[in-house]
């Protein structure tokens, strides 16, 4: 295909995607690599500041959320260098020496940052931050990280009760406490293990399923001291530790890989490597959902690269079998369900994920969105309280339909216009760069047609 058929349309304020499919069809062949972990590129930066000495990061995202973390930290008073996928040099300031800043602290549109950043902001003494975000951060709730803290002594205002950003925090000396959090979120897990470096005694956070395990990992390789029951999904961090400054090789994003992993399995005639992806345990439910849909995957090259396991993916078009996903799988593929939902459009039967009313707190309302936007396209799912229920088969259509400024949105959309008859344009497709600024040229270099 040539790139003419796949092509960004920029407006006046915003880019929109258009995917004309050939009267012929398309496929899709080659290797590629995906941008670097998300969630690991956050976390280095975050303990690379909060060390003493050097943090040496290779294969750091440069999507917008990592930019904004590393803006926060710097204006707390750590070196970073500008940021690159060769190589960015933290310079650390060590636990319990970030500066007040001058200014609002603004985490863009990043929830990982506001609220792994309140467990670090909340445990500096007499110290005073604010922290704001985008429109669609100061919507999603901060009352599921805000109380734990507020147990450990912090002190947090802002609106609806501290549930909503633009938030204040005076930094305090906090206790530790035994959490047990509510819902699997690592997102949760990982802001009190941060402030729980600062407090006094153990702190633990139990949850009721596991959830992703980097931050544990990533602790325990710059110094700090974890205990993990896998029984029970509890981890305690002991407070006091001193961090120090560590090289970090950030692996590929399993998250950004799916969007390949199903483009593949769908598209006739596909065949694609994705090379060097991140196959942490705690993040391959995407990977075992696929498989119960009977795709054609294959884990080459599998190894090790700084305690993280990593592996090459290679999947080829097949046929596939809807299937029932929920429970504990849904913490180890929440971020996929969107484009997982593509895949279902295209298997045979009825295809049911339940448990993940997660979603509707994301950038998006990720289930009512998604719902929406393919059933434009004549599919045919329907929205549930806590998922969504899905009949493939149907023959999908080009039409016109809106990321809705949510980055998984727009690339699900777009692997599904691979699909559709005709064309689809996709409203506001730049929120890609949120966590892959280079796939639309990734779509356009492996699409041939």
């Amino acid at each position: 295909m040539s790139t003419a058929a796949i092509a960004l349309k920029s407006t006046e304020d915003r880019q929109d995607l258009i995917v004309q499919t050939p009267t012929a069809g398309l496929s899709l062949q080659g290797c590629l690599r995906v941008p670097g972990d998300k969630s690991i590129s956050h976390r280095a930066l975050m303990l690379g500041a909060l060390a003493q000495g050097e943090t040496q990061i290779q294969g750091l995202l440069l999507g917008e959320d990592p930019r904004s973390t590393a803006d926060c930290f710097r204006a707390l008073g750590a070196e970073i260098s500008a940021l690159n996928t060769e190589l960015v040099t933290v310079r650390g300031i060590g636990l319990g020496n970030l500066q007040e800043p001058v200014d609002v602290l603004n985490a863009g549109n990043s929830g990982t940052t506001m609220r792994l950043m309140l467990g670090v902001l909340a445990s500096q003494p007499g110290r005073f931050f604010t922290v704001t975000g985008d429109s669609s951060l100061r919507s999603r709730p901060m009352s599921r990280v805000v109380k734990p803290l507020q147990q450990m002594g912090a002190q947090i205002w802002g609106r609806q009760d501290a549930a909503f950003a633009p938030l204040a925090i005076r930094g305090e000396q906090l206790r530790s406490i035994h959490y047990h959090s509510p819902i699997a979120s690592a997102q949760v897990k990982s802001c009190i293990l941060l402030a729980g470096l600062m407090a006094e005694g153990e702190t633990t956070v139990t949850e009721p399923a596991l959830s992703r395990d980097h931050s544990e990992r990533m602790l325990k390789a710059f110094g700090a001291e974890l205990k993990i029951d896998p029984e029970t999904n509890s981890v305690t961090i002991s407070g006091g530790a001193k961090l120090q400054g560590q090289p970090v090789i950030v692996p590929g994003d399993i998250s950004s890989a799916a969007f390949w992993l199903v483009a593949g399995a769908v598209v006739t005639g596909a065949e694609l490597t994705i090379e060097n992806v991140g196959v942490n345990p705690t993040r391959t439910g995407i990977l075992e959902a696929l498989e119960m849909m009977g795709a054609d995957i294959t884990l080459e090259n599998q190894r090790l690269v700084a305690g993280e396991p990593v592996a090459d993916l290679r999947v080829r078009h097949g046929s596939l079998q809807a299937c029932q996903i929920g429970g504990d799988i849904i913490p180890r593929l929440i971020d996929e369900i969107p484009i997982l939902a593509v895949a279902a459009v295209f298997a045979k039967g009825t295809t049911v994920i339940r448990d993940a009313a997660e979603l509707r707190v994301k950038e998006s309302d990720r289930l009512a969105v998604m719902a929406t936007q393919l059933n434009k396209m004549g599919a045919k799912v329907t929205e549930l309280p806590d998922g969504l229920e899905i009949t493939g088969g149907t023959p999908l259509v080009g039409a016109e339909v809106d990321s809705c400024t949510d980055h998984r949105i727009a690339m699900s959309l777009a692997i599904a216009a691979l699909n559709a008859t005709g064309t689809t344009t996709i409203n506001g497709a730049e929120a890609a760069a949120i966590s892959y600024p280079d796939f639309v040229t990734t779509l356009q270099k492996v699409a041939i047609g």
